[in-house]
C-alpha cells in the first residue's frame, strides 16, 4: 500500500514507518516564534533551566506582528527576543523586514520534504515548498527550542484537485475560498491537504502559499504542493539545495479526493464573520466598505500588487473610503518600487504601510471603527480580527479588494480589467 507525501516526511523525521493515525516523536527542521508568541515561548523555556537552544541555526525569530512597536510594552517584549537572539546566535528579522511566512520561503529557510513549525497557525504556507508545516502553541515551542523534537499524530490525508484555467479576474484565493465555502471551517479537521491538478501546475510558488496558507481556515494540519521546477528554481536562485521532495504515491490512501472545476469558479467573497461564509462577489456586490487593505502572509506578494496597480493605475481610490497597501517583505517592496507598482498605487490615493503584518491581525495599524466594513486580502475575518468587535470583515483577492477601493463598496474586479 502506497503512502502519502504527509505520511512519508513524518516518517523521515521519526525514524519510522509512520502511517496516518500513528504516534511519533519528530524531528524538526526550523522552528519559528514572532513577537507576539515568542516571549510566552521564551518564559517556558526558561523554566527549563538550559542555556541552549538545541540547535540555534535551525530557529529563526521574527518581528511583524506589532512593528514598528506601537507602545512601550511591545518595545520592551522586542527588546527581549532581540536580546535572546543575540545571546542564542539565533537568526532575527527585526521591524521592517517583513512578515515571518514570507521570509521563510523568501529566504529559502525551508527545503522540500523537510518539518517546520512555528508558533503561528499559518506555518502552514510553507506547504507550498513540499513542507509538511503547521502551528503549535507557544508552550509546545519551548519543548522543541529544547529538545528539537516533537509529539504529534499523522494526519490523514485530503487530495484537493483543482482542474482548468482560471478565468480572468480569479485567483488562488477565489479558490481557496471558494473550496473553504465548500466543506466547511472544519471540513477538514486535523487532515493534511494535498493540493495537485493542472491549475496548482501552472500557479507561481506566491499563488500556491495562498492556497497553503489558508489550509488552517479549514481545520487542516498542513497544506502540501509537491515540489516541481518552479519550486528547484526559487531555491537555485538562493542557492539552496533541492531538499528531499515528498510525493503523493498512486496507491496511497486518502481519506476523502475533492475534484473542482477552476473554471468555474468566480470571485469570492467571505462575508463576516466566518472564512466559510464564502459567496460570488456578485451577492455582495454593493456592500459600502470604510476599509480596504491589501497585503498580509495570505495576498500582498509582488503578482498581487501587479494585479491591483493594473485595476487602480489611472484612477482613484473613493473619497468615502481609504485603501491601505502593506508589502510583506522588503524584498517585495523594493521590487514594487523598482517596477513602479507603488507609485502607481499611491497615486491613486494608496497609503504604503512599512512590511508586516499591518492592519491583519489588529495590534496596531489600520483598526477600524464601530460600524465600519473593511475589505481585506487576509486570511481570517472572525469578529475582532482587525482590532475591533463592532466592525465587519469581509474577505477576498487583491483583484476584488482593488475594484472595490475605487467604488466604495464590494465590487466585482472582472469590469476593471478589460482592455488593461
Amino acid at each position: 500500500m502506497g503512502r502519502t507525501a504527509a505520511e512519508k516526511i513524518i516518517s523521515a523525521k521519526a525514524g519510522v514507518d509512520a502511517r496516518a493515525g500513528d504516534f511519533v516523536v519528530a524531528c524538526a527542521d526550523l522552528a519559528m516564534i514572532h513577537d507576539t508568541t515568542g516571549p510566552i515561548a521564551i518564559k517556558a523555556f526558561s523554566e527549563y533551566g538550559r542555556e541552549k537552544v538545541w540547535d540555534p541555526s535551525k530557529m529563526v525569530i521574527v518581528l511583524d506582528h506589532a512593528t514598528p512597536s506601537p507602545n512601550e510594552r511591545i518595545s520592551n517584549l522586542h527588546m527581549l527576543l532581540r536580546e535572546f537572539a543575540a545571546r542564542q546566535g539565533i537568526t532575527l528579522f527585526d521591524a521592517g523586514e517583513g512578515v515571518c511566512h514570507q521570509l521563510v520561503v523568501e529566504k529559502g529557510l525551508v527545503l522540500p520534504g523537510g518539518l517546520a513549525v512555528g508558533a503561528d497557525s499559518h506555518t502552514c504556507t510553507y506547504g507550498a515548498m513540499g513542507v509538511f508545516a503547521f502551528g503549535i502553541g507557544s508552550t509546545d515551542m519551548s519543548g522543541v527550542m529544547l529538545t528539537g523534537k516533537l509529539w504529534l499524530r499523522v494526519p490523514g490525508t485530503m487530495k484537493v484537485i483543482f482542474r482548468g484555467g482560471m478565468p480572468e479576474g480569479v485567483s488562488s484565493k477565489d479558490l481557496m475560498l471558494n473550496f473553504i465555502g465548500k466543506i466547511g471551517a472544519d471540513g477538514a479537521d486535523y487532515l493534511a491537504l494535498s493540493f495537485s491538478g493542472d491549475t496548482v501546475k501552472a500557479m507561481s510558488l506566491s499563488e500556491r502559499m495562498t492556497l497553503s496558507n489558508m489550509a488552517i481556515e479549514c481545520g487542516a494540519k498542513a497544506g502540501l504542493v509537491a515540489s516541481d521546477e518552479k519550486t528547484a528554481a526559487h531555491l537555485k536562485a538562493l542557492g539552496k539545495g533541492e531538499g528531499s521532495p515528498a510525493y503523493d504515491d498512486d496507491d496511497a490512501v486518502f481519506d476523502r479526493v475533492l475534484e473542482i472545476d477552476a473554471s468555474k469558479v468566480p470571485p469570492q467573497v467571505a462575508l463576516p464573520h466566518s472564512v466559510d461564509s464564502a459567496v460570488p462577489v456578485t451577492e455582495a456586490a454593493g456592500t459600502e466598505v470604510s476599509q480596504v487593505y491589501i497585503g498580509t502572509c495570505t495576498n500582498g506578494r509582488l503578482d498581487d500588487l501587479r494585479i491591483a496597480a493594473r485595476i487602480l493605475s489611472g484612477r482613484k481610490v473613493s473619497p468615502n473610503c481609504r485603501l491601505l497597501v502593506c508589502p510583506p517583505s522588503r524584498k517585495i517592496m523594493a521590487d514594487a518600487i523598482a517596477e513602479g507598482i507603488l507609485l502607481q498605487l499611491v497615486e491613486a490615493g494608496a497609503a504604503i504601510l512599512p512590511p508586516g503584518c499591518g492592519p491583519c491581525p489588529g495590534t496596531h495599524l489600520g483598526v477600524p471603527g464601530d460600524g465600519e466594513n473593511v475589505i481585506s486580502t487576509a486570511n481570517r475575518n472572525f469578529k475582532g480580527r482587525m482590532g475591533n468587535n463592532k466592525a465587519g470583515v469581509y474577505l477576498a483577492s487583491p483583484a476584488t479588494c482593488a475594484a472595490s477601493a475605487l467604488e466604495g463598496r464590494i465590487t466585482d474586479p472582472r469590469p476593471f480589467l478589460q482592455g488593461r
